[in-house]
């Protein structure tokens, strides 16, 4: 007896709601219209769900559909990742991780874990996309990279995504060394509210403490003269001029060291950020990404032995 959730079928329904319509579904895959069309329908009748809203510009998914065509992605990766798994072992190839990295993390955390790989699995290749959370969540859910690893919510906030937790960061006021609030010992929001500022967008956790800041001192949240996603820019604009701009202190680890930004002395958050590495639920992870997650656990573990660097 065949089961309603075989795989041929499945990909027929995910090259319909790929596609949008029948046809293209039926040329994506090689098959004929009507055969495409039976198989769809017969498994509407198999699971006694209706998958595809048909209408004379083609088709769109039910709630159903798109949950059954995120299952079929998982399992086609599942299937890839065995595929390219015995293709590796009869060939000798390297294995390979798709990373996905937010700007701070790209700073310290993970080239260091990443040298660490190298001396550990030299043969493991590593792509990297970078990218702040709104990027890489997505990316994440996709199957687009195997993990992700940036800020991380102290709740779920997605079901189909799983955190885990690596070490607990600190956000700071930085500007430039020798602007003009470098030297005060004690800063409140409104003495900081008269310069420009530089920021992530506005949904980003680091954006959002920050108008938090300052509601509670009764101010109107800051209005950035620059919003970007690019940390390169954002540290950059900082060392030409009086720009302020509030970010995890591991973001502007080197920076620091040399002596080109800092934190404000005179201005103390209490807001922290968790950073961790981010996957999909319920998927086990390969094991190159269980290789690189050892390597980010040993790093994470030397940074509350390492002395400030100043």
């Amino acid at each position: 007896m065949r089961h309603p959730l075989d795989l041929r079928r499945l990909r027929h329904l995910h090259a319909a709601v790929a596609e949008g319509t029948l046809t293209g579904a039926a040329a994506r895959l090689g098959v004929s219209q009507p055969t495409l069309s039976e198989s769809i329908r017969s498994l509407e009748a198999d699971l006694g769900v209706e998958l595809l809203k048909r209408h004379r510009l083609g088709v769109s998914p039910t709630p159903c559909a798109e949950a059954m065509v995120g299952y079929a992605k998982s399992i086609e990766r599942e299937l890839e990742a065995a595929w390219s798994h015995a293709a590796r072992s009869k060939s000798g190839a390297a294995a390979s991780v798709r990373v996905g990295c937010g700007p701070s993390e790209a700073a310290r955390l993970l080239p260091t874990a990443l040298a660490l790989l190298r001396e550990r699995a030299p043969s493991i290749r590593v792509f990297v996309e970078y990218g702040l959370n709104e990027m890489l969540m997505p990316m994440v859910r996709r199957g687009d990279v195997a993990c992700a690893l940036s800020s991380i919510p102290r709740s779920v906030t997605h079901p189909d995504l799983a955190h885990e937790a690596l070490h607990v960061d600190n956000a700071v006021v930085v500007a430039r060394v020798g602007h003009p609030l470098a030297s005060r010992r004690n800063l409140a929001p409104r003495d900081l509210a008269a310069f420009p500022w530089v920021l992530a967008r506005q949904w980003e956790l680091e954006r959002r403490a920050l108008d938090e800041l300052f509601a509670e001192a009764g101010l109107a949240p800051v209005e950035p003269a620059v919003e970007t996603t690019s940390a390169i820019l954002m540290k950059t604009m900082l060392m030409q001029g009086d720009f302020l701009t509030f970010v995890p202190q591991e973001m502007i680890h080197w920076e620091e060291r040399a002596d080109q930004l800092r934190p404000l002395k005179g201005f103390r958050s209490s807001w922290q950020r968790h950073v961790g590495i981010t996957t999909r639920r319920g998927e086990a992870p390969a094991d190159p990404v269980k290789t690189l997650v050892q390597c980010l656990h040993e790093v994470v573990s030397t940074f509350a032995r390492r002395p400030a660097n100043r």
